[in-house]
C-alpha cells in the first residue's frame, strides 16, 4: 500500500464496517499515516491521535462541535477531548475491528480539511 494525499484520503467517505473491513498492518497503517500532518499512532498501534492549541474555550468547543457534526454525517465517531479549557485532542480507530482502518485515516483527513477553514485555522495556536 502507497501512502496517500491528506486530499484524497479526505475524498473518501467513511463506510459502514461493523466488523466487515480488516484491520490495518502496521505496515500499511505507518503508510497511510504518511499522507497526514501531526497525527501519531497510540495504543500500540491501535489508533492515531492528534493534538491542537486552540486560543481560547469558545475556539476549543467550537472545533469539537464541528468535528462531532462531520462524525455523525460520516457515520463515524472519534473520541473527542478538551483539556485545560483549550488543549483538544482527538484519537480515531475502528470500534468495530478493534484496531486501525482506511476509514479512519480518511476521517483524520477530513478533520485536517475543517482545521484549515478560515475560521478555524486563524483560533489555532498549534
Amino acid at each position: 500500500m502507497t501512502a496517500e494525499t491528506s486530499g484524497h484520503q479526505a475524498s473518501a467517505r467513511c463506510i459502514s464496517c461493523e466488523g466487515t473491513v480488516q484491520r490495518l498492518s502496521s505496515s500499511d497503517a505507518e503508510a497511510k499515516l504518511q499522507g497526514l500532518r501531526g497525527w501519531r499512532l497510540i495504543d500500540e498501534g491501535r489508533r492515531i491521535r492528534k493534538d491542537w492549541k486552540f486560543k481560547d474555550f469558545k475556539a476549543g468547543v467550537g472545533f469539537l462541535v464541528r468535528v462531532a457534526q462531520l462524525a455523525e454525517q460520516q457515520g463515524h465517531h472519534p473520541d473527542l477531548h478538551l483539556e485545560r479549557y483549550r488543549q483538544v485532542w482527538i484519537a480515531i480507530w475502528t470500534h468495530s475491528i478493534g484496531g486501525l482502518s482506511a476509514n479512519d485515516f480518511a476521517m483524520a483527513a477530513m478533520i485536517d480539511q475543517l482545521c484549515a477553514e478560515p475560521d478555524v485555522a486563524g483560533n489555532v495556536l498549534e
